[in-house]
C-alpha cells in the first residue's frame, strides 16, 4: 500500500505538469516534532505558502521513515505580508522501536523560474526531519523555528536570514548550507547556490544566513540545515527549505544599532532600548522573536516607545527566574522592516543572553581525622536537582569573571561527588570510604546542577585539613631498609597545656603499629610510663621495611589511679614508601605516604652503580618524580628525602622523614604511537584497499608489526582480521564476498609487544553500492535490448519492485535485483504496449548499518514496436 500511495504521488505529478495545473505555491517549510512518550510523537509540518497561487493543501501526506506513512490535516493558516501564509499540519505517530528515522513530506510543486533549481516548476517540493529514538539519551523535542522566511531581497543589498531556532530542551544547535531536495529527500541534481558578489553561507553559531551580496534578480531557494547536539551526540536535524525573491530597487534597508549581549544570574531583570534607523525616511516596524518571549513562566517582553519616520526604538524586557536556567544561551532576533512603497527591505541583528544559576550559599567544613564535612545553604533556585562538590589540593584563590558558572579545569578541581537531590546540602568527603590523608590542604567548591546539566556559579572557595592528634607525630623514618632486620624512628612532640584538661599524671604513652599506609590492622607494640613527657621517640626494629609500609599511632593516658582517661585522639603518620613504575628507558617514582603535615619537597637519590653510595638526582614538589634517560632492563634503586612543616608556630621545622629503599627495572611498556590510516574500495575487484603509516618514520623506533582490525557494521566489535609482520609493509588487501561495507581501524605493535591505540578515526568505507535502471527498452523480439535489466552492485541483498502504467494498472512486480523483465503483462501472455511506465522500488543493500532500504522512483519508456533500435547501456 505504501509503495502504491508513493506511485500515486508521482503519477499526479505527472498529470499535472501535462494538464498545465502547476501546484506553485510552496515557498519555504520544515518539521518539527514533540516526544509524548517512548515511541510516540507529535509532529507538526510547517509550509510558508503564497496565497495568489490556486493550490492550497487542507492535508499533507508524511513518510516516517519506518515503512509507513500517514496524512496530516491542516489545523491552522495564518496570514503573513508580502501574500504569504503559514500553514501548520499536525499529527502523531507511534514508531516500532528505537531507531533513526528521517521523516519526508513531500508536495508537487515548486513555483516556476527558480533561478539555481533547473526546471524548477517539475521538481518535488520536499522537507526532510531526522528523528532519533534512543532511550539512553532522554527523550527530545526538535528546536522550533520563530522567524518566519518572508523578507524580500535586494541586488546589491547584504541579505540576512535568521530562523530564530529555540530548543526548549537546552540541546545545542549548530547550522549549515545544506542541498534543497526532491521527492524521497534526494538532493536535486544540478542544483547551486545562488551567485553572491562576495559569500553566501550560514554562520554555524549564531545561524545567520549571510549573503552578501546578491547579484542577479529572481527566485533562490536554499536549504538550512540545524542540527541537535547532546553530550557530543548528534540527536537530530531539521532542515528549512526556504525561498528568497530578490528584486531590483533604490531602497536601503534600515540600519539597527550594534547589539550587546548580557549575562545575568536568575532573578535579575534585563532592560534594553534598542534603535533602527531608514536613510530614506521611511517609516519602521520592529519585531523581535526568540526563547525569552516563549518560555511559560515570566517570558520577556518587546514594546515600541518612540517612532517617527526614520527612526525606531522599541525596548526589551525581562524578568529572569530560576526556571530560565541553562546550558544553551537564548537567541533573540530583531528585525527592522522599513515601510517603503518600492519594496520594503529589512535588518535582521540579534543578541545573547546566558542566564546563570545562583551559587550555593555559606560553604563550610568541619574536619574530623580522617574526613571532612562539607555544609552549604541552597540558595534561591528550587529547581536545583543536585550538587555537584569538586575539590583540589592547595587553595586555588578563584574568582568567577561576569558571565562563568560551574569549575573550570583549569584551577585543578575535580568533582569528586554529588548530593542525591536539591534538599541534600550535606557531603562527608573521606575518599570514598579510603579516607584522606592528613598533613593535606583540602579545597572544595559546591555548585548546583540544573536540569541540562548545567551547572550554577561555584560558590565560595573554602580549604580544611583533617585534625591533628594528640601527640603530635613529627617523624616516622625509615633508618633500615631490610627484609628482616629494617627499622623504623618515630618522633612525637611532647603535649602542652596539660593542666587545662586537667590531666595531672603520671602518664603512659601507647604506640601502635599497622601495615600498610591507612592504619587499618593496629596492633600494640610498645608502652612506657613517664612523669614528665620529655620522652619523645622510639625505634621500632626488626621489621621488613623492605616490602611494606607501615603506620604508627600513639595515644597518651593519663594514668592516675581511678582517674585514667586517653587525652585527645591519637596522632598518626605512615612511612614514606616508594612504587616505582617502570616505562620506556625511566622509571616513574611515586611517593606513598599518610601523614598530617605537609610536605613541600621531595628529594629525590639514587644509588651510584660505582661509588654504591646514594647521590641526589632531583627535587620535586608534587608525590611522582620520573627519572629519565635510563638504560633498559638495568636495575636502579632509590631512596626519597622528604622536607615538611605543620605551618603552626612552636611545632619543629622543617620535618625531616625518609623512605626506604627501593629498586626498579625500567622497561618498554609504552606501546607506540597508532598509525593514520586510509582506505579505499576497489569496486569492480571487489576488494578494500588500505593504506597506513610507518609510526618508525615520525614517532617510535622499534614498531615491528600491524595488527588489522575489522567490523562489518557500525554497532559491531572491531576483530583482527590480519597481521602484517613486517614494519615497512603497509597496505594491505582485504577481499570479502557479500559486502565492501565496513569499518577498519590498524594497530602499531613494537619489538616488546605493546600494541598502540587504533588509528583514528576508525575509517568507515561504503560506497559500492549502485542500481541503475535503464529509461528505456525493446520487447519487440529481435534479441536487442528485449529485457529490462539493471546494472546491479553485487551487495544487494534483494529489492521489492512495481512498474505501474500511467493508469495506475500494476504490469509487473519482482525481488530480483536484476530486475529481467520481458515486457509481458502481470499474470498474461501478452506484451504490454508501447509508452511510459512507472516503477517505484526498494532495494535492500548490505550497509554499513546493516541492511538499508533504500527507495527509488522513476520511470521507463517500452519500445515494443517491429525494427525498434536502442542501444542502452
Amino acid at each position: 500500500m505504501y509503495m502504491y500511495k508513493r506511485f500515486l504521488v508521482i503519477f499526479f505529478s505527472f498529470l499535472f505538469i501535462n494538464h498545465g495545473v502547476f501546484a506553485t505555491h510552496n515557498r519555504a517549510g520544515e518539521i518539527t516534532y514533540k516526544q509524548i512518550s517512548d515511541l510516540t510523537f507529535e509532529i507538526t509540518i510547517w509550509t510558508y505558502t503564497y496565497t495568489l497561487s490556486a493550490a492550497d493543501r487542507d492535508q499533507l501526506p508524511v513518510n516516517w521513515g519506518d515503512g509507513t506513512t500517514s496524512i496530516a490535516p491542516r489545523v491552522e493558516k495564518i496570514a503573513l505580508p508580502s501574500f504569504y501564509r503559514r500553514n501548520k499540519y499536525v499529527i502523531t505517530h507511534t514508531f516500532p522501536g528505537p531507531g533513526v528515522y528521517k521523516i519526508n513530506v513531500e508536495d508537487p510543486n515548486r513555483n516556476y523560474g527558480i533561478l539555481n533549481i533547473p526546471n524548477s516548476v517539475n521538481v518535488v517540493f520536499s522537507i526532510q526531519t531526522t528523528l532519533m529514538i534512543n532511550p539512553s539519551l532522554g527523550y527530545n523535542n526538535t528546536p522550533v523555528l520563530l522567524n518566519p522566511p518572508y523578507d524580500k531581497a535586494a541586488r546589491g543589498r547584504l541579505f540576512i536570514h535568521n530562523p530564530s531556532a529555540y530548543d526548549e530542551d537546552g540541546d545545542s544547535l549548530s547550522y549549515k548550507l545544506t542541498v534543497c531536495t526532491r521527492e524521497d529527500g534526494i538532493p536535486i541534481e544540478n542544483y547551486t547556490l545562488p551567485p553572491a558578489s562576495d559569500t553566501l553561507y550560514v554562520d554555524a553559531v549564531s545561524g545567520d544566513l549571510i549573503w552578501q551580496t546578491p547579484v542577479d534578480t529572481g527566485f533562490y531557494n536554499v536549504a538550512i540545515d540545524i542540527e541537535e547536539w547532546r553530550d557530543g551526540i548528534k540527536i537530530g536535524n531539521i532542515v528549512r527549505d526556504i525561498q528568497i525573491e530578490v528584486y531590483e530597487t533604490d531602497n536601503n534597508p534600515p540600519v539597527t544599532e550594534p547589539l550587546r549581549d548580557f549575562c545575568v544570574v536568575a532573578g535579575d531583570s534585563i532592560s534594553y532600548e534598542i534603535t533602527s534607523t531608514d536613510s530614506e525616511g521611511d517609516s519602521i516596524r520592529h519585531v523581535a522573536n526568540g526563547g525569552p518571549f516563549i518560555v511559560d513562566d515570566s517570558p520577556a517582553q518587546f514594546n515600541t516607545i518612540n517612532s517617527v519616520p526614520g527612526s525606531i526604538t522599541s525596548r526589551f524586557t525581562w524578568k529572569t527566574n530560576c526556571s530560565h536556567v541553562r546550558q544553551q544561551r537564548y537567541t533573540v532576533v530583531v528585525k527592522a522592516e522599513d515601510n517603503n512603497p518600492d519594496l520594503e527591505l529589512v535588518d535582521i541583528s540579534s543578541f545573547n543572553i546566558t542566564v546563570l544559576g545562583p551559587p550555593p550559599e555559606n560553604l563550610t567544613t568541619i574536619s574530623s581525622s580522617n574526613s571532612i564535612r562539607l555544609e552549604w545553604s541552597p540558595g534561591p533556585c528550587t529547581n536545583v536537582k543536585k550538587y555537584r562538590i569538586y575539590r583540589r589540593e592547595g587553595y586555588f584563590g578563584f574568582v568567577p569573571d561576569s558571565c562563568q558558572n560551574g569549575v573550570p579545569a583549569s584551577t585543578g578541581y575535580v568533582s569528586i561527588g554529588e548530593t542525591s537531590g536539591p534538599l541534600d546540602t550535606v557531603f562527608i568527603d573521606n575518599n570514598d570510604g579510603s579516607g584522606l590523608l592528613q598533613g593535606t590542604d583540602y579545597c572544595y567548591m559546591v555548585v548546583g546542577v540544573y536540569k541540562d546539566g548545567c551547572e550554577s556559579i561555584a560558590s565560595n572557595e573554602i580549604c580544611g585539613v583533617l585534625i591533628q592528634g594528640t601527640p603530635i607525630i613529627t617523624n616516622v623514618s625509615v633508618n633500615i631498609t631490610d627484609p628482616v632486620n629494617g627499622s623504623v624512628y618515630l618522633a612525637w612532640v611532647k603535649p602542652r597545656d596539660l593542666d587545662t584538661i586537667p590531666a595531672n599524671g603520671p602518664y603512659e604513652y601507647m604506640i601502635y603499629r599497622s601495615p600498610g599506609l591507612w592504619g587499618e590492622s593496629y596492633s600494640l607494640i610498645h608502652t612506657f610510663q613517664t612523669s614528665d613527657l620529655n620522652d619523645t621517640t622510639f625505634t621500632d626494629i626488626l621489621i621488613n621495611t623492605l616490602d611494606f609500609a607501615y603506620t604508627y599511632k600513639v595515644e597518651l593516658y593519663n594514668n592516675e589511679v581511678g582517674n585514667r582517661f586517653l587525652i585527645g585522639p591519637p596522632g598518626e603518620a605512615s612511612t614514606v614508601f616508594l612504587h616505582l613504575e617502570p616505562g620506556d628507558n625511566q622509571l616513574e617514582i611515586h611517593c606513598r605516604k599518610n601523614v598530617p603535615w605537609i610536605n613541600t619537597e621531595y628529594i629525590v637519590y639514587r644509588q651510584n652503580k660505582t661509588t654504591m653510595n646514594f647521590d641526589s638526582i632531583g627535587v620535586s614538589s608534587d608525590t611522582v618524580f620520573i627519572d629519565t634517560g635510563l638504560i633498559n632492563s638495568v636495575t636502579y634503586c632509590y631512596f626519597v628525602k622528604t622536607v615538611g612543616s605543620y605551618n603552626r608556630s612552636g611545632l619543629p621545622e622543617p620535618l625531616i622523614n625518609y623512605s626506604h629503599e627501593a629498586c626498579g627495572v625500567p622497561i618498554d611498556n609504552s606501546p607506540p604511537c597508532p598509525p593514520t590510516l586510509s582506505v579505499s574500495s576497489i569496486c569492480d575487484s571487489l576488494y578494500n584497499y588500505l593504506v597506513w603509516t610507518n609510526p618508525n618514520n615520525y614517532c617510535a623506533d622499534d614498531v615491528v608489526s600491524y595488527n588489522i582490525y575489522y567490523k562489518t557494521e557500525l554497532d559491531d566489535d572491531l576483530g583482527i582480521i590480519a597481521t602484517i609482520n613486517s614494519a615497512t609493509d603497509t597496505t594491505y588487501r582485504h577481499y570479502m564476498e557479500n559486502t565492501l561495507a565496513g569499518c577498519y581501524a590498524v594497530t602499531a605493535i613494537d619489538s616488546f609487544g605493546n600494541e598502540s591505540s587504533f588509528s583514528m578515526p576508525i575509517i568507515c568505507v561504503d560506497s559500492c553500492t549502485y542500481f541503475e535502471v535503464p529509461n528505456v527498452f525493446t520487447p519487440n523480439g529481435d534479441n536487442i535490448n528485449d529485457i529490462l535489466k539493471a546494472k546491479v552492485s553485487p551487495f544487494i541483498d534483494k529489492i521489492d519492485m512495481k512498474i505501474y502504467s500511467r493508469s495506475g494498472t500494476l504490469v509487473y512486480e519482482t525481488n530480483d535485483p536484476y530486475i529481467n523483465w520481458d515486457g509481458r503483462q502481470k499474470g498474461k501472455k501478452s506484451f504490454v504496449a508501447s509508452g511510459i511506465y512507472y516503477y517505484i522500488c526498494d532495494i535492500y543493500e548490505q550497509r554499513i548499518t546493516g541492511i538499508e532500504i533504500r527507495n527509488i522512483s522513476g520511470f521507463v519508456h517500452v519500445i515494443s514496436e517491429k525494427g525498434a533500435r536502442i542501444s542502452v547501456e
